[in-house]
């Protein structure tokens, strides 16, 4: 019998509830049809709106904060490579291999020091900051339920009290509920009303608090860094001090016939492209005759001016300057058959090259330098070494800055669906290849 009133208070309790899920969806199309009045209240809507903006402005703090803690590791994880390598090249017998040794150490545990503290003192408070807004949040949509709720009583109430025949017996049960319900929401309405005027002042001083706190770690930081880099300096120059001897410099080697100092040869750019490489000369030419040195000038016949001389290899073209004359004057006759066909196959091979089968509104690609550990269901999970086929987002307003949209080019040739493998991912966690 027990169990049976239990299903019974239960089945009870579901009818009802059922029942007030119509009855508040039968009220809001009257309202939006307007044909029953719906209760205001502008300063609580201008409320809700910016609660609303704070709770979009801190889960983007939160965001970024995580996204900046991505970036410490993994510059954390590169410093220290860098200094084992440094450890590795640096051999038993020079001196300061004990103080280099235990700078890394130091540099290794400033690092984690600077990391652990930022999740302590921003991460989470920031966490903390925002786990407020779940509860408030269902709050303000239970008040709008009850909001509804009132209305219909209310307009329930007075319809039974215009009607051509009354019921005082519905009036007051009605009258009864619209009390009750009244009660119910404003008294939900009174606590939120209260609350977040309040929750929206607090933003200024916890934004103060969190970035006064950054930035604060990051200066200690950069200061307690600096004097390690000064103390590696430091070793550094007493070992160049104390190996002076043995520095090498690479020089070019000079030829016999090499210009004088006063007429240096153009160096190429930086670029060292094939279209910006000084034009080598081919000497097809049989070689001269023993006892002439190969480049030598050829004197002409007294009869012909001195500046109208040959250089064996090839006749001087009439646009070329002095500078490549002085460059080709000190090239040992060595016939260079290949140069020209490697250069030109190179770059037609290049040109030839296809993009296909690339996903629609390809850009460009990128290789993630470092690994990325995804911390939203759109985001992009990146290992060092992984080739990223870079696209545009869908809703350019939607693009954070410093953020990419694509997909991995493993993950695309594998299932050819954007849907399912694209996500966003920082830029600052990779290298731009093509």
């Amino acid at each position: 019998m027990a169990e049976m009133g239990s299903k019974g208070v239960t089945a009870g309790k579901i009818a009802s509830n059922v029942q007030k899920k119509l009855t508040r969806a039968q009220e809001k199309v009257l309202q939006k049809l307007g044909k029953a009045d719906e209760t205001k209240d502008e300063q609580f809507e201008q409320c809700v709106q910016n609660f609303n903006k704070q709770l979009t402005e801190g889960t983007r703090l939160q965001k970024d904060l995580r996204t900046y803690l991505a970036s410490v590791k993994a510059m954390h994880e590169a410093s220290k490579k860098l200094s084992e390598c440094l450890q590795e090249v640096y051999e038993p017998e020079w001196p300061g291999r004990d103080e280099a040794n235990k700078i890394a150490e130091n540099n290794d545990l400033l690092w984690m020091d600077y990391h652990q503290k930022l999740v302590d003192q921003a991460l989470l408070t920031m966490d903390t900051y925002l786990g407020q807004f779940p509860d408030i949040k269902s709050r303000i949509a239970k008040r709008g339920r009850k909001l509804v709720d009132y209305d219909s009583a209310r307009h329930h109430y007075e319809s039974l009290q215009t009607a051509k025949k009354k019921d005082e017996a519905k009036i007051a049960k009605a009258e009864e509920e619209l009390i009750k319900a009244q009660k119910v929401f404003e008294e939900m309405n009174v606590d939120l009303q209260e609350e977040l005027p309040s929750l929206w002042n607090s933003r200024v001083g916890f934004y103060v608090n969190t970035f006064q706190s950054i930035a604060g770690l990051e200066e200690n930081f950069h200061k307690e860094m600096s004097k390690l880099n000064q103390n590696l300096n430091d070793v550094l120059v007493s070992l160049e001090k104390q190996h002076g001897s043995n520095t090498f410099t690479v020089k070019a080697q000079p030829s016999d016939n090499a210009p004088e100092k006063g007429n240096k040869s153009p160096s190429p750019p930086p670029d060292g492209s094939p279209a910006a490489t000084p034009e080598i000369r081919v000497n097809h030419e049989p070689e001269p005759a023993s006892g002439a040195s190969p480049g030598a000038t050829i004197p002409k016949s007294p009869s012909q001016p001195a500046e109208a001389s040959e250089v064996v290899g090839g006749a001087q073209e009439p646009g070329e300057t002095a500078a490549s004359e002085a460059t080709s004057s000190s090239l040992p006759a060595v016939v260079v058959e290949t140069f020209s066909a490697t250069v030109n196959g190179a770059v037609e091979g290049s040109a030839g090259t296809g993009r296909l089968d690339l996903p629609p509104g390809f850009m460009f690609k990128v290789q993630a330098q470092h690994d990325y550990t995804a911390t939203d269901t759109d985001e992009l999970q990146l290992k060092a070494g992984d080739v990223v086929l870079v696209i545009p987002f869908q809703n350019p307003e939607e693009q954070d800055e410093g953020w990419l949209m694509g997909v991995k080019e493993s993950d695309w040739n594998q299932h050819k669906e954007l849907e399912k493998c694209r996500g966003v991912f920082p830029e600052n966690f990779t290298e731009r290849v093509q």
